[in-house]
């Protein structure tokens, strides 16, 4: 909005010129972000807690200090970030762009997923929701739209094809399976992060680590000059997709400030499955898919952990890999504590982050 109120008055007056320029307006949406999720923290959890009474459902088989620690607690956090980073995003964001347009679709369409898992977790006083198969059937439809989107905005030469990292003139053309493809990335960061989201700041760093990283991605595959030193795929108006991860966060540092142990409001699906859906957009756009998968190796980590023991479990006939999955779950069950897990697990996400990082220049 700001972007296109005060640029057009850049001629008449010079100090609107600092609008145009991205790393201005990322931190612009950084500090905007960040005073919203303040601002309505407070006033959220209250809602949430008049409205919710117990609080998010706690799962009897997990480890046995969160029926003490975490009864009560109310979710749907996720809430508080939505809001702050929307509007943030539309006030410094370029909304001509289309691909600001495609991120925030997703990210509402999986915020409004997430909700309706949270609500019947909450009616139903049980942490199941709805059902996998429809859960996964709605983040389909909403990805499908998303892909097709991308792919009709994107260059030609570029709209049905992977990018492979440290090859810099790989592009491997998908066709159509392009979209089955940007689906499942989609899907999978989303309930990847997701599954993350089971101890008090799990979820939300190893997200601004990783928001953080797209920010920088977006702009460089955004900028002919600097895609073109790196020899990474050059993405028009890619860049702009920087202010939504800043915009991320402001809103994950604001909201970090009331989850921070002990948590007064917890994330909720609402916001890990929106959040995920959200990174493996702008992953799909900046041709990094597959970057993702080493810069969110944490979330990919978890993931797996679930996918073993339950393949596992059922080829053993009940034996297990971990004593519980996701993983943060196995090492609280060995003794860890959980602030121990959580700040350890953040060190090893800033670990995926960094070797992200190195494929930009390793080409």
């Amino acid at each position: 909005m700001l972007y296109h109120l005060l640029v057009p008055l850049a001629s008449q007056y010079t100090v609107f010129n600092v609008f145009r320029y991205l790393t201005f307006r990322s931190c612009g949406a950084v500090m905007t972000s960040l005073i919203i999720c303040f601002i309505i923290g407070p006033r959220v959890i209250r809602w949430l807690k008049a409205r919710q009474g117990e609080g998010q459902p706690i799962r009897n088989d997990g480890p046995e200090s969160h029926l003490l620690t975490k009864k009560g607690t109310p979710t749907m956090g996720g809430l508080m970030i939505l809001i702050s980073m929307i509007l943030s995003t539309l006030l410094w964001a370029d909304l001509a762009n289309a691909y600001v347009w495609v991120v925030l679709f997703v990210l509402i369409g999986f915020g409004a997923i997430g909700f309706a898992d949270d609500y019947r977790k909450l009616t139903k006083r049980s942490h199941k929701g709805i059902s996998g198969k429809q859960k996964l059937a709605l983040q389909g439809a909403v990805s499908v739209i998303a892909s097709v989107a991308i792919m009709q905005s994107a260059p030609e030469h570029q709209a049905n094809h992977l990018a492979v990292p440290f090859f810099k003139d790989v592009l491997l053309n998908l066709g159509w399976f392009y979209v089955v493809f940007a689906v499942v990335v989609m899907v999978g960061a989303s309930n990847a992060v997701n599954l993350t989201d089971g101890l008090d700041g799990l979820a939300i760093v190893p997200m601004m680590i990783a928001s953080s990283c797209f920010a920088l991605i977006a702009y460089l595959a955004g900028n002919v000059k600097f895609s073109g030193y790196l020899q990474i795929n050059y993405i028009p108006e890619a860049g702009e997709l920087a202010v939504i991860c800043a915009a991320m966060v402001g809103a994950g540092l604001g909201f970090l400030w009331f989850n921070a142990p002990p948590a007064k409001v917890f994330m909720g699906d609402m916001g890990s499955l929106s959040l995920g859906g959200m990174l493996g957009t702008i992953s799909v756009i900046t041709k990094h898919e597959l970057v993702l998968a080493i810069i969110g190796g944490l979330f990919v980590m978890e993931a797996l952990s679930v996918m073993l023991q339950v393949f596992y479990f059922k080829r053993t006939g009940g034996k297990r890999i971990f004593l519980m999955a996701p993983i943060h779950h196995h090492f609280e069950k060995k003794g860890w504590s959980e602030p121990t897990v959580v700040i350890r697990f953040w060190i090893i996400s800033v670990i995926f982050a960094l070797i992200g990082l190195a494929t930009l220049k390793l080409r």
